[in-house]
């Protein structure tokens, strides 16, 4: 957790989640930084966890620079096995934005591989592991991109990671879930979790919507559960933006900021053209949220919390004034949180919307796939089975995403922010975001200009859809 303003005085109560500069461009002795990709040991309510990190020398977790810097990072593999890293969010070269084979070469145990680029947007983003299903072994941090402007705000910053922990081995969940629904009850399964009330919201009639893959041991908000959370500092009186990241692998939440309503003012590092207030929010797997706080006077403790979906565990962390008693919260809401679906989607605009233009070129990709089999895929192919999506630089493109499948599908691009222009029936001028949802039985439209060449993945940022096949790439015409 990174603090700014003359607030960083108050520090925290708790050990927090650092996230560390970046040097600054143009400077003819910058060095790259170096980032580490490691095994690390957690304690996770009360029982040790061996989990992988990404930290740098100095052991902090994360980075954070400023528009017009440079990014210059050392990615050094400190693990035993093959890795690589995406920089979720940022609009790199293609050759650096670590996915193996479609960017670059996995990067072998011991290996080094220096990354060198523009940052020219601000926003809140994330790195994570793009090999294997080392993302579910906690593979992830925060990537802060700062404007300068900003600067000059006296509010404090609150970075939250959220994650969804297993003791268990994230391979032995794989190999369970891809037996489909033969392995009803085996572990990894989350029969429990599933809503077999009501129809499906897409697919055939009479099935039964699935919300989860996964029964976790714990959900976790900058590694700590709510059994031993996190205690941020505040002013009272002050204000806080929280930057409240999404990196679980198989997690959708309702964001629950109790007593006090916060205004929504970026979606996926970009600012939105209206202020979205309230107490809840949805967030998707993978999607990033930016809230402004005004605290109240005097002394005060202020739970932001994270419940999943259509369920009642929860985690966060906890916003107290010094002096104040911080109460213990119970790791299950009083109620079930809903289902993440569009409605905050539709209230969102843009504060920078993309010029009006008319598509170049649509792609129609229907989500395919089930829990019966559990293979997943677009247009019924999984990845590597069909041709990559055609687009060709300075092209306007629309992706049409057509659900068909009983589950949520948090679809994300890599390399290209994009708006979102319509929600099944209903045109809009949307967010721009890199991750949308696509919940069962509805259609969402997006565009982008093919403005950065090369070969990117497209995917359900579901670690085990994706790894079962829902994902493909859009590569660049000569």
């Amino acid at each position: 957790m990174m603090m700014t303003s003359r607030r960083r005085l108050l520090g925290s109560a708790a050990s927090t989640l650092a996230v560390a500069a970046l040097p600054r461009a143009g400077r003819a002795d910058d060095a790259p930084v170096e980032l580490r990709v490691a095994s690390r040991t957690i304690e996770v309510d009360g029982k040790a966890a061996k989990v992988y990190g990404l930290p740098q020398a100095d052991g902090t977790p994360g980075l954070t620079a400023a528009v017009g810097d440079r990014f210059r990072v050392q990615l050094k593999n400190e693990l035993t096995t093959d890795t690589l890293v995406h920089w979720h969010g940022l609009t790199p070269p293609s050759d650096q934005d670590g996915v193996p084979e479609l960017s670059q070469p996995a990067l072998a145990a011991g290996a080094n591989y220096s990354y060198d680029f523009a940052l020219p947007r601000a926003g809140t983003n994330w790195m994570h592991s793009h090999v294997g299903l080392q993302e579910q072994q906690l593979a992830a941090a925060p990537l802060i991109v700062r404007d300068p402007a900003d600067a000059s705000r006296d509010e404090q910053e609150v970075v939250v990671l959220l994650h969804d922990f297993t003791f268990r081995d994230p391979q032995e969940i794989y190999a369970g879930l891809s037996r489909g629904m033969g392995g009803m009850g085996m572990p990894g399964m989350d029969m429990a979790g599933m809503d077999h009330s009501k129809k499906g919201q897409g697919g055939m009639a009479g099935m039964a919507m699935d919300l989860h893959d996964v029964d976790f041991d714990a959900y976790l908000a900058n590694d700590r559960t709510l059994a031993d959370p996190e205690v941020v500092r505040v002013e009272p009186g002050g204000r806080v933006r929280l930057r409240i990241i999404n990196g679980a692998s198989a997690t959708n939440f309702v964001l629950d900021l109790g007593a006090l309503e916060g205004e929504l003012i970026a979606a996926d590092g970009h600012a939105l053209a209206v202020g979205i207030r309230g107490r809840r929010f949805e967030l998707a797997i993978a999607q990033r949220l930016d809230i402004r706080l005004s605290l109240p006077g005097g002394l005060g403790d202020y739970p932001i919390l994270a419940i999943r979906e259509g369920d009642r565990p929860q985690t966060g962390i906890i916003l107290a004034t010094p002096g104040a008693d911080v109460a213990r919260v119970p790791i299950q809401a009083q109620t079930a949180a809903g289902v993440v679906g569009l409605d905050l989607e539709r209230r969102l605009q843009a504060a920078e919307p993309q010029v009006p233009r008319s598509a170049d070129r649509t792609h129609a990709l229907d989500l395919t796939g089930s829990m019966m089999t559990y293979v997943w895929g677009f247009n019924g192919r999984r990845f590597g089975e069909g041709a990559p999506l055609a687009v060709r630089q300075g092209e306007r493109v629309h992706i049409v995403l057509r659900n068909l499948t009983e589950m949520s599908h948090p679809v994300h691009l890599h390399g290209h922010p994009f708006q979102v222009i319509a929600l099944s029936d209903q045109a809009l001028r949307g967010a721009l975001r890199d991750t949308v949802q696509v919940p069962p039985g509805t259609s969402v439209t997006v565009a982008f200009d093919a403005d950065n060449p090369g070969h990117w993945a497209l995917h359900c940022h579901n670690l085990y859809h994706m790894t079962a096949g829902m994902m493909t790439s859009v590569r660049y015409e000569a």
